[in-house]
């Protein structure tokens, strides 16, 4: 008898795991909401724009298949990195992002020329990972919380995103250059003072 009911229970919990994933996904997407300083509706926005943005670039079929493009959405700005394989093809893949509503403005740091390989967009991950393990020593700005930023890399250049004050910018900044490795910071802040 205590074998039937152990499989019940077990029978009647494997559909509610799902729903469990769910209230905790979405209890910490709004944990993230709350140390965010873009709305809530902004932060959903984003999220919107950018999966718009990634659907219609993979319609083309040669940009989404024979290309590494990454495209990163903060507070309505479009950031494409990685690489494509001639200048007509950056210039296709800005075109694929253009025009959805709430786009403020789309930077376009496309690299043209040979794919990477697995091992540099391993060290790429590998430097995002050491820049972000960085800010957590920033702790002498008052406020400061490292999860406002985006840090993204790609070809060992550090892309930074995110609503910070001058101060924190410049904090987080020199984190990034002093990271091993790292060729070159992009700043794509926006300034909250």
């Amino acid at each position: 008898m205590r074998h039937l009911v152990f499989l019940l229970v077990l029978a009647m919990s494997i559909p509610l795991s799902g729903c469990f994933v769910a209230v905790v996904g979405g209890a910490a997407a709004s944990a993230n909401a709350a140390h965010d300083r873009r709305t809530f509706g902004t932060v959903m926005d984003d999220k919107r724009l950018q999966l718009a943005a990634y659907d219609n670039f993979n319609k083309d079929k040669e940009l989404a298949l024979k290309n590494n493009v990454s495209i990163v959405v903060y507070n309505g700005v479009i950031l494409l990195v990685g690489e494509v394989s001639s200048e007509s093809l950056k210039q296709r893949a800005e075109e694929r992002v253009k025009g959805f509503e709430g786009t403020r403005r789309i930077v376009n740091e496309l690299q043209v020329g040979e794919l990477e390989g697995f091992w540099s967009r391993r060290r790429d991950n590998t430097l995002t990972a050491q820049v972000k393990t960085g800010m957590l020593d920033i702790v002498d700005v008052e406020g400061f919380d490292p999860t406002r930023v985006n840090v993204t890399t790609a070809h060992r250049v550090v892309y930074l995103m995110g609503l910070l004050s001058h101060d924190e910018a410049e904090r987080v900044t020199d984190v990034a250059r002093n990271a091993g490795g790292v060729e070159r910071v992009v700043k794509v802040f926006e300034y909250s003072d």
